[in-house]
């Protein structure tokens, strides 16, 4: 008869899995600030493209419609949500720049106001301000050249904490009179957008709640 083979069995040894759970535990502590940022990062990119991109539509469906489309924020602040407009009943001038329709399940009827696209709120932890030196506290407009209704800009942050930009967590929006957007540079690459053309620390973004004038 044939034996049967011995099979060594062995695991690890207490020391073994001391040394490899210190190993892990050091890569994990490494890793996981650059895991988190890289979410963090992805995530004020999302929601700036998402606002960018409302701007953009706003501006292109009203010269190719004729008529002036409006951005209007949707809660107490545009980090509350906002939607893109169709603005039709302009008369008298207080309908101007607000949203109106007989309120029945048939949106966009003729002489109606009409939505275009609603954009949710954005995470708590993010602000998105107007400067207050534009017109752009409640609402954008464009007309149908496509032009805004005022030059200015929005800053939207993440985790602005007591209103002052984070590096690598804000970014400034703005839009000038022909309703163009471009985003602030960083220029002296500290993570904090740049006001002017000469980029210095004293010219950074200071304040997510009232951004400077684009």
């Amino acid at each position: 008869m044939f034996s049967k083979p011995i099979i060594n069995l062995r695991g690890f040894t207490l020391i073994e899995l001391m040394i490899t759970l210190a190993v892990a535990t050091v890569l994990l502590s490494t890793a996981l600030p650059n895991f988190v940022q890289a979410i963090n990062n992805n995530r004020l990119a999302t929601n700036t493209n998402d606002f960018i991109a409302s701007l953009n539509l706003a501006r292109s469906e009203s010269i190719k419609r004729g008529f002036n489309v409006v951005v209007a924020r949707t809660g107490a602040n545009w980090e509350d949500g906002w939607q893109v407009f169709v603005d039709v009943d302009t008369s008298p001038a207080a309908d101007a720049n607000v949203f109106n329709d007989d309120g029945d399940t048939t949106p966009c009827e003729a002489g109606e106001d009409c939505v275009l696209k609603v954009y949710s709120a954005l995470p708590n932890s993010f602000t998105l301000r107007a400067d207050d030196d534009s017109s752009f506290a409640n609402f954008i407009t464009y007309s149908s050249t496509g032009r805004s209704n005022s030059g200015g800009s929005f800053g939207m942050c993440d985790d602005s904490n007591n209103g002052v930009p984070k590096p690598n967590k804000a970014r400034l929006i703005a839009v000038n009179m022909t309703g163009r957007v471009s985003l602030g540079s960083d220029a002296n690459n500290d993570g904090i957008p740049n006001t002017d053309l000469v980029a210095t620390a004293a010219s950074n973004m200071t304040s997510c709640t009232n951004p400077p004038n684009g």
